[in-house]
């Protein structure tokens, strides 16, 4: 070390005193500080390095302790009237002010063994003691336990026994207990234990220190409580107990024995809280017996914790008296008495829910309950109603007569009451909502009633109350209570006329089965401004749940007038059409109106295309075909009722809906086209002769049009008439050469082709000689007959009959019959070979059959006109002519059983007309 670097003795208290002048000035500027403003934070640097500097210049004089002293405490004093000027200081405030206070201390501290003031260790200490307070409050627990420490590192050199100060003696306990209260903030409780029963020694047989101690120890079993350490707590508590009853031997004071006894009743109280937490309900009931009889403790916790036991025990009587005793004490506090409540019917439930009933409305009569008592009271005796049975209702009934209490309804109407008086109305509609979902509808319905209570009839209030009218009428409704439902719609629809209330008057009527009034309904829906198209789906889907056919019909025509609008529909056209025709063809009478709206269905094909009607791709093709398969259907099932003016209108549309075509196809099923275009004319023709009125010509060139059509799409499928049934049915083949026949019938100058059209059917490998008779049949009579296809056709099938291995004698002489008549009414002179050509055929048809196997009747016909025929030529002379007939009738004769008189008679006639003959 250089020379100039030692110190001298001067020089050093030079320095010290300069030092302890900057301290002056520091602590000045603190003294002339405006406490609204914050402390600078160079103020605590440059006192804490100037202390620093001086605690290195040691050893200090006596002097300069005395001047350090009272510049500790002239700062200490500054910082005290800078926290009472700031009682509202900022935080930032607050740790400035707490480090001016530790520098004060540690300032103090450097003259801690300063002669010529009484206990300056004392005094140190204090400083330390009270800076290690404002950290703790301020929660920095290291600078806090540091100021503890320095306090108790200086109590440590004093003897105690000498300590005769009440406040000096008091400052030992306050700090032990200080410093355990830091150590078990920074969850060091061994540490914190260990200085509370280190606190013991320094009580100095002082009420009030017992008391102090005996309320840390409190504290603490309290905070273990509180983190379910109940053990720990017990002993806590019990330490604390033991101080009480410690303390009560030294009072000097009846305020310090009130006080003392009234801090035993709070730790007894305590004491029962952990061992009801423990379960130990015995110890509970002690506890409380001595707090009511040897205390005269009446505080309200001993009520709760007296029934909390009796409940843990199962003595459900005794717990009641608790609760119903806390009626008559008009000291427990509302709280209380609504936790006890709540404690009360989570154990008991629904059986004690009368009980709770009646508390309340007892502590109602006697005394002031707050609107939010009043709602937690209801929330707990609602419990959870989600799972619904016997005690859900049960606990309903009880809220239900609580709530319609008028004293419990005056409680939650005033203005200061409007937050508690939703809560309740929320409270009883969720209840409501539950007992709903659980399918118990009465109670749901009574709980929404009663909800209804609680909401304004202010005009803000209308829709809430509108919506309870709603739901109150679905309750009804599903307890078919319809006249109620419908007297609460009505309501509802008054206070908010929307789209809801409009459909839920639908579905009464429908439940009443009032099908004009719920059509009627349907009918008002689209003037409902909130009105949407999938209310007209859902009314049609409602009405064909309830069976009611013509109301789900009224719905979904309704819809239908929605789609040329352009809007947003809930599903496509086509959809509904076919929904429709479904719904009408389960009344086998609505014929007329399934053709309506097939009829309807293809005017919106025409209007707007086939794609966009049925839709693309396969799906269109699916709805093409049902549309056409059940026009199809229906024209069969009408022209089997003989409906035939209907049936071929269904048969004309099932050939449009046949000839739609999807994705760009060229064509539709022409094959089901060309049937049903045949089959449409053949209904109209039958149609005619069941009217027998006759077709006008107008109506006759429409049908032939539309035989023109099929006529030409089978030629244009095949060039060969024989390939004809790769197309259509043998059946259908003549459907159409008949309505052919008959429609050229009533045109002029179409013979020619009516009969070149018979003689193709007939050239055709797969003409049934059945459906040729019938041709032959109808060609031979009626104002439009053609005895040249009549008489073609009849020899045609003539000729195919008899070519059968087992021919139909039956048809046989019927063919012959007509072709005899046809030749007879047709024939130019009586000399007609052909019809003699016939009665030839038909006795050589005769000839080798079975007796009886041609029919009888039909071969005296045969026989009796044969011979008859012989009377014109008789009369006019030509008796060759007239020998010939009557030799066939009597050839024909012979070949018919029972003739026998009749061929005696020929016989005998004849040979007199020969004689006669040669006698000329």
């Amino acid at each position: 070390m250089k020379i100039d670097e030692i110190s001298s003795p001067e020089r050093q208290d030079d320095l010290q005193n300069q030092l302890c002048s900057q301290i002056e000035s520091s602590i000045k500027a603190i003294e002339k500080h405006v406490a609204a403003t914050a402390l600078p934070d160079s103020l605590s640097i440059h006192l804490r390095r100037s202390i620093s500097q001086l605690s290195s210049l040691s050893p200090l004089s006596n002097s300069l302790k005395l001047h350090i002293w009272k510049l500790s405490y002239r700062l200490w004093n500054a910082c005290v009237d800078l926290s009472n000027a700031s009682a509202v200081a900022l935080k930032k405030h607050d740790e400035e002010h707490a480090k001016l206070r530790q520098v004060s201390a540690d300032l103090l501290f450097l003259a801690s063994d300063v002669q010529g003031i009484p206990s300056p260790a004392i005094k140190s200490t204090s400083f330390f003691y009270k800076t290690g307070l404002i950290w703790h409050d301020l929660r920095k627990f290291e600078l806090a336990n540091y100021c503890f420490e320095k306090a108790s590192d200086l109590l440590s050199k004093v003897d105690i026994t000498n300590i005769s100060e009440y406040e000096e003696k008091k400052l030992l306990l306050d700090l032990n207990i200080a410093r355990s209260r830091t150590a078990w903030e920074v969850s060091d409780r061994n540490l914190a234990i260990a200085l509370l029963s280190r606190s013991r020694n320094v009580l100095f047989a002082l009420a009030e220190n017992y008391k102090a101690l005996a309320n840390q120890y409190l504290m603490f079993g309290k905070a273990m409580l509180s983190k379910n350490e109940v053990y720990e707590a017990l002993k806590l508590m019990n330490d604390a107990l033991e101080l009480c009853e410690r303390g009560l031997t030294v009072v000097k004071r009846t305020e310090e024995t009130l006080a003392l006894k009234e801090l035993r009743s709070k730790t007894l109280r305590f004491l029962a809280a952990s061992h009801l937490q423990r379960d130990e309900f015995e110890s509970v009931l002690k506890c409380v017996k001595v707090l009511r009889d040897g205390e005269k403790d009446q505080h309200p916790s001993l009520s709760v914790l007296a029934m909390k036991a009796w409940l843990g025990l199962g003595r459900y009587g005794e717990a009641e008296k608790e609760l119903r005793g806390m009626v008559v004490d008009k000291g427990i506090p509302e709280g209380v008495w609504v936790s006890a409540v709540e404690s009360y019917f989570q154990v008991v439930g629904a059986a004690g829910a009368v009980a709770v009933k009646g508390v309340f409305l007892g502590l109602l009569g006697r005394c002031h309950v707050s609107a939010d008592a009043a709602v937690r009271v209801v929330n707990k005796v609602i419990g959870n109603p989600s799972g619904g049975g016997e005690e859900a209702r049960l606990r309903a009934k009880v809220v239900s007569d609580l709530v319609s209490d008028d004293r419990i309804q005056t409680l939650l109407s005033g203005e200061d009451a409007s937050k508690e008086r939703t809560a309740m109305h929320a409270l009883l509609w969720n209840c409501a909502a539950e007992n709903f979902r659980s399918k118990d509808l009465l109670t749901s319905a009574d709980i929404f009633e009663k909800s209804m209570l609680y909401v304004p009839s202010d005009i803000d209030s209308r829709n809430l109350r509108a919506k309870g009218f709603r739901v109150l009428c679905l309750c009804y409704m599903g307890l078919s209570q319809l006249d109620r439902a419908q007297e609460y719609i009505n309501e509802a629809e008054k206070l908010e006329p929307n789209i809801a209330s409009a459909f839920l008057k639908f579905k009464i009527y429908l439940q009443k089965n009032e099908s004009n009034g719920a059509i009627t309904q349907v009918q008002a829906l689209p003037s409902c401004l909130d009105f949407t198209t999938e209310f007209l789906s859902l009314a049609a889907h409602e009405a064909i749940a309830c069976r009611c056919l013509p109301v789900a019909v009224a719905s979904l025509s309704l819809l239908l007038n929605f789609y040329s609008t352009g809007k947003q529909m809930p599903t496509t056209e086509v959809v509904v059409f076919r929904t429709l025709v479904m719904i009408l063809s389960q009344d086998p009478q609505n014929d007329s109106d399934i053709l309506k709206q097939m009829k309807r269905a293809h005017s919106r094909l025409l209007e707007i295309s086939a794609e966009n009607f049925f839709g693309k791709g396969e799906s269109g093709r699916r709805e093409r075909n049902w549309f056409s398969v059940n026009a199809w259907n229906s024209g069969v099932k009408t022209g089997q009722e003989n409906q035939y003016a209907i049936c071929a209108e269904f048969f004309k549309l099932a050939s449009e809906f046949y000839g739609a075509s999807i994705d760009e196809e060229k064509e539709g099923n022409h094959v089901m086209v060309c049937k049903s275009l045949i089959m449409t004319v053949s209904a109209i023709i039958s149609d005619e002769k069941q009217r027998t009125n006759t077709l006008l010509e107008n109506e006759v060139k429409e049908a032939v049009s539309l035989l023109d059509r099929a006529g030409k799409m089978l030629m244009s499928s095949s060039t060969d008439y024989d390939k004809l049934e790769a197309i259509i049915e043998p059946n259908l083949l003549f459907v159409y050469t008949w309505c052919a026949f008959d429609l050229h019938s009533r045109l002029d100058d179409t013979g020619s082709q009516q009969l070149l059209l018979i003689k193709r059917f007939a050239n055709s490998k797969y003409c049934n000689p059945k459906h040729l008779l019938q041709i032959g049949i109808d060609a031979a009579q009626g104002p439009s007959s053609n005895h040249e296809v009549a008489i073609f056709a009849l020899s045609t099938c003539l000729s195919t009959f008899l070519a059968l291995p087992s021919p139909d004698y039956v048809s046989v002489a019927l063919m012959l019959r007509k072709l005899v008549s046809l030749r007879s009414i047709h024939g130019v002179d009586t000399n007609d070979d052909a019809t003699m050509e016939i009665y030839t055929e038909a006795y050589r048809i005769m000839v080798g059959l079975k007796e009886g196997e041609y029919p009888v009747e039909e071969a005296k016909w045969l026989a009796m006109t044969a011979w008859n025929r012989a009377a014109v030529p008789v009369r006019m002379g030509h008796m060759d002519e007239a020998k010939r007939w009557m030799s066939m009738g009597l050839e024909l004769a012979k070949k018919v059983p029972g003739m026998q008189t009749y061929r005696s008679c020929m016989d005998d006639f004849i040979a007199g007309f020969e004689k006669k003959l040669s006698g000329t």
